[in-house]
């Protein structure tokens, strides 16, 4: 299910799972952790946007490899900095080759200085913003780079996913040595089958939408979107041109609610991201209560699919509660609607009270 949205964003979690409870009914979290990290059936990877996502693992090629292009910049940063293509890609090899077990990006530094010689040092920085932590560099000719971006740097060429957390930190490792019966696959049929599954999901949507949501260049989205055309049609909506799948046509245009249909969508839900402008769900008055400072994104009340407000959980002692604030008046059916959909997240967190205010 995660791959029919255009995986579910996991920089939290938590959050992800959230996206996958609105969607599939009955499902709990302990399921979820199980398909994570017993199972494997469910992954946590950098895609698109270089953001962590959580992806059915049969997929994951897909997605790592459709979006490798944006990783491709970071390569590009690189070379740019005068180091030789030969130089790079043997690190790149050395990266992914340290990854045949999950390791913290430490254990990484440490595994590159024994295997090719690089001296690695700690360093304030190259951790988010203001964080002040000291964290491995690898020295690389004359650039030092922060472990953590080597892994950036393989994304572009090679598949590799979280592993479970060592203590505190997380690692990764690479996808042949953590996936049951991995499958990889060509770039360019990622590409393609990327982008199709984008507009299946996001449909109707321009290239610059596209190009928002997978963080390629403008001019590397023209050209994977050029791989679909034949496959797309363009329509108009409410006065903007925009292109779906040929064969989703016939079931958007028979769609039709037979009630209000009400959702709690988590932080950074993927209906929320997947277009530059999002007046297809949210109004002008309320944008920035959606769509917040730092890129951060509101936990929304969805209504027949437009934002109707915000909202917050806390859990507590097998307690859930959850805040909801409308941007307007609510209509009696549409806040019975809220009700049990709070409900609903009170079973998946198995928590068997649920406050609402």
């Amino acid at each position: 299910m995660p791959g029919d949205i255009g995986g579910a964003q996991a920089q939290l979690l938590s959050a992800a799972q959230m996206s996958i409870s609105a969607r599939v009914r009955g499902v709990k979290l302990s399921d979820l952790d199980t398909a994570i990290w017993e199972d494997k059936s469910l992954t946590k990877a950098w895609a698109m946007r270089r953001t962590m996502f959580l992806i059915p693992s049969k997929d994951l090629a897909l997605f790592v490899r459709g979006s490798a292009l944006r990783a491709e910049r970071e390569v590009r940063w690189v070379l740019g900095r005068g180091v030789p293509a030969a130089k790079l890609e043997g690190l790149v090899e050395a990266v992914l080759a340290a990854l045949d077990e999950p390791v913290t990006t430490s254990a990484l530094a440490a595994k590159l200085s024994r295997s090719t010689g690089f001296k690695v040092k700690q360093k304030v920085g190259g951790v988010g913003w203001g964080n002040r932590k000291k964290v491995p560099w690898v020295d690389f000719g004359a650039l030092s780079l922060p472990a953590h971006y080597l892994l950036h740097l393989a994304g572009a060429r090679g598949v590799y996913c979280s592993g479970p957390n060592a203590g505190s930190e997380s690692t990764f490792v690479r996808a042949d040595r953590w996936i049951p019966h991995w499958k990889d696959m060509p770039r360019i049929q990622a590409e393609k089958e990327l982008l199709v599954r984008y507009l299946r999901a996001h449909g109707p949507s321009t290239v610059a939408d596209f190009t928002i949501w997978t963080g390629m260049t403008a001019g590397d989205a023209k050209r994977v979107w050029s791989l679909a055309e034949d496959d797309m049609v363009s329509i108009d909506v409410e006065g903007w041109s925009a292109s779906v799948l040929h064969d989703d046509l016939p079931e958007l245009a028979d769609a039709h609610l037979d009630r209000p249909v009400v959702r709690l969508l988590p932080f950074f839900d993927s209906f929320l991201l997947g277009h530059r402008s999002h007046r297809n769900i949210v109004g002008p008055g309320e944008h920035g209560q959606v769509y917040r400072p730092a890129g951060w994104v509101s936990p929304v009340l969805l209504v027949d699919g437009r934002a109707a407000g915000v909202w917050s959980h806390i859990r507590k002692n097998g307690t859930l509660e959850v805040d909801v604030r409308p941007f307007a008046s609510l209509a009696p059916r549409v806040s019975s609607l809220v009700r049990e959909e709070a409900e609903e997240l009170g079973r998946f967190f198995d928590c068997p009270q649920v406050k609402v205010s």
